[in-house]
């Protein structure tokens, strides 16, 4: 089995965690809010006009499961499967012989390894992953379109500008008519203080599948041995 490697790359995995580097690497287009000059009026109001559409679409997600590949900066890649359910929950299951677990109960993200024993926990909302998670966080507020030359493509970044520290969370998605709300989350680009970044991207999403409450409980390996459940 591949050992301290795997807790490495999670944990870089995990933006604005106390001080982990980013959910996901280079795509297109990666732009700060600071970097990203102010458009004229009307592309402002047209652009309003996206971040909302984008917003009420991740809104309606009610449930999702998927396939995903990450790949962080320096082109490690590893992949796993991501189940989503409002508000507020989500499992990342990574591939067979990586000893890690990542779960979202609704109020925190919490981060177990399985090799070491070792659980982290932190409040969804310090992670640029709020902007997924977060049911009570103002994303239109925070968020900002970058260009891709494409028609098909939206590109919304969100950052809090008041802590710099949760990194920023660029999500990609396709205009898809069966998607929910007409778009579909494609990926997302985690970027931490460190403008180091992490990528996650979605395989053949299912929305509205049955998930069952249970699957965001997990065992304590400080209590319980190694078994990833």
């Amino acid at each position: 089995m591949i050992r301290t490697p795997f807790s490495a790359f999670i944990r870089k995995a995990l933006p604005g965690l106390a001080g982990c580097t980013a959910l996901v690497a280079a795509a297109t287009g990666v732009l700060s809010f600071a970097a990203t000059p102010a458009p004229p009026p009307a592309a402002r109001t047209e652009s309003a006009g996206d971040i909302d559409k984008a917003v009420a679409a991740l809104r309606a997600i009610d449930t999702m499961r998927a396939d995903f590949i990450q790949t962080d900066a320096n082109g490690g890649r590893m992949t796993g499967t991501v189940t989503m359910k409002r508000p507020g929950k989500i499992r990342f299951q990574y591939q067979p012989g990586v000893p890690l677990l990542i779960v979202s109960d609704g109020a925190a993200l919490t981060m177990i390894d399985y090799e070491v024993r070792q659980v982290q926990r932190w409040p969804i909302r310090n992670s640029p992953l709020g902007a997924l998670l977060d049911p009570g966080k103002d994303v239109a507020r925070f968020a900002r379109l970058n260009p891709t030359g494409r028609s098909d493509l939206v590109s919304m970044a969100v950052r809090d500008p008041g802590h710099p520290e949760y990194g920023t969370l660029t999500l990609l998605m396709v205009r898809k008519a069966s998607a929910p709300g007409g778009l579909e989350l494609d990926s997302w680009i985690s970027t931490d203080a460190q403008s180091h970044r992490t990528m996650v991207r979605l395989i053949a999403p299912q929305y509205g599948v049955p998930v069952a409450d249970s699957l965001f409980r997990w065992t304590d390996p400080r209590q319980q041995g190694h078994r990833a459940g």
